[in-house]
């Protein structure tokens, strides 16, 4: 059956990677993975041979830290929330009340000036980029905080801490993990096409950053209300087909 959690957590995974605090730095980490300078993954059709194979690799170790990451504050979040039953409520209004600031700070509403942190490192020698050490940089970076992870991730994380089961939260986290990483590894292997695309995309990044706030504002709402089941209903009411999903 259809599962609007399921599909709650791949859009604001997708919608994550195109954010204004993770797509502009892509081509970065796109060239720390494939241990080449930014002026050889720019160059147009002239990528050094193994360059896209070794960029390729390194995605997909590299998603796989974001990943562990995000399974682990999943599987820390159901535990907390199975340890604290009798608090649920107090608990569901308070991440509700995280969303909404989060949601009001990408509206331009609040400005909070830690939320504008991204997670930065030195490069170093990027020829000596491992497979090993591309997992470890993943890792890091969702360690790290950046405003736009922080605030779907928020909302994901609620919603996995409250499934009925451990696995089913963990399996939400790890598709929010993937629909953010995913295009990622599409990226490392068209990267030419890519970064011509993030060129022109560049200017609909604050639209949306708008677009992300709106949803968060509705998904805390959402929260607050304990309404987020009302919506899987009416969308299978509304759209038979997907109880065929």
């Amino acid at each position: 059956m259809f599962d609007v959690s399921l599909l709650s957590a791949f859009v604001g995974g997708l919608i994550v990677f195109f954010s204004p605090c993770v797509l502009p730095i892509v081509p970065f980490y796109l060239s720390y993975m494939a241990g080449a300078s930014m002026s050889e993954i720019s160059a147009e059709g002239r990528l050094a041979p193994g360059v896209r194979r070794r960029a390729f690799a390194a995605s997909v170790m590299f998603s796989a830290g974001i990943i562990t990451v995000f399974v682990l504050l999943g599987a820390a979040a159901f535990g907390l929330s199975q340890a604290f039953r009798g608090f649920q409520t107090e608990f569901r209004l308070f991440a509700a009340l995280v969303v909404l600031i989060l949601g009001l700070h990408f509206l331009g509403v609040l400005r909070i000036g830690f939320l504008n942190r991204v997670f930065q490192m030195d490069a170093g020698d990027t020829r000596n980029m491992s497979v090993l050490g591309a997992y470890v940089v993943g890792f890091a970076f969702a360690a790290g905080w950046t405003p736009c992870v922080g605030g779907v991730l928020t909302a994901v994380v609620f919603t996995a801490s409250t499934e009925a089961t451990a696995m089913k939260g963990l399996v939400l986290l790890l598709v929010f993990g993937l629909a953010m990483t995913t295009p990622f590894m599409v990226a490392s292997l068209f990267i030419g096409p890519f970064l011509r695309f993030a060129s022109k995309f560049r200017r609909h990044l604050p639209k949306v950053e708008k677009a992300m706030g709106l949803l968060l504002i509705i998904f805390a709402a959402l929260i607050a209300t304990d309404s987020v089941n009302y919506i899987a209903q009416w969308m299978l009411e509304t759209f038979p087909a997907f109880q065929n999903i």
